[in-house]
């Protein structure tokens, strides 16, 4: 398993992994309208191109023979989605396509952010994750992360609770 930074020229590869990756996880448990307008909005050119440009924000592909079967995506500073804490790490999504689920690539992924957080001086990590995505938040707790706080996410006219959540490094 290889873990490489995405760039701009990545855009349509992040597209395709992050649509399927994401319809995979949650197109069981929500509307097909509501599914396709989050895919559509929330994986547009625009949409991924901004963040990709934006310094804050990286995102990361894990490899399985130059094959692209999950995808990483962290945040600093003002581009958190919520605490934009200049102490803080936002990991946004890690997802894995669901032939690789059971493969440790969640858990690269994961040690990835961890190493980058280590790199950039934080005192501690967070997320959000669905209430409903019981996979998820098993495996945040594995790793040591602690329920905080709660907070909404619109999918399509869907407001769905998350758990937010954290890790202290220091």
């Amino acid at each position: 398993m290889n873990i490489r930074k995405v760039t701009l020229n990545d855009i349509l590869q992040l597209q395709q992994i992050g649509r399927q990756s994401f319809s995979e996880t949650f197109s069981s448990s929500n509307t097909e309208e509501n599914m396709r307008t989050y895919l559509e909005e929330g994986f547009s050119t625009e949409k991924l191109s901004g963040e990709l440009n934006n310094e804050d924000s990286a995102f990361y592909f894990a490899l399985s023979e130059n094959d692209t079967v999950g995808y990483l995506k962290v945040n600093f500073g003002k581009s958190q989605t919520e605490l934009q804490d200049d102490r803080a790490l936002e990991i946004e999504r890690i997802y894995v396509l669901k032939e690789f689920h059971g493969k440790k690539v969640g858990q690269i992924l994961y040690e990835k952010a961890i190493e980058i957080a280590k790199q950039k001086s934080c005192n501690y990590v967070w997320l959000g994750v669905w209430e409903e995505n019981l996979r998820a938040i098993s495996f945040y707790k594995k790793n040591g992360f602690v329920e905080f706080d709660k907070h909404i996410f619109k999918l399509g006219d869907d407001e769905q609770t998350d758990i937010m959540m954290k890790l202290k490094l220091k």
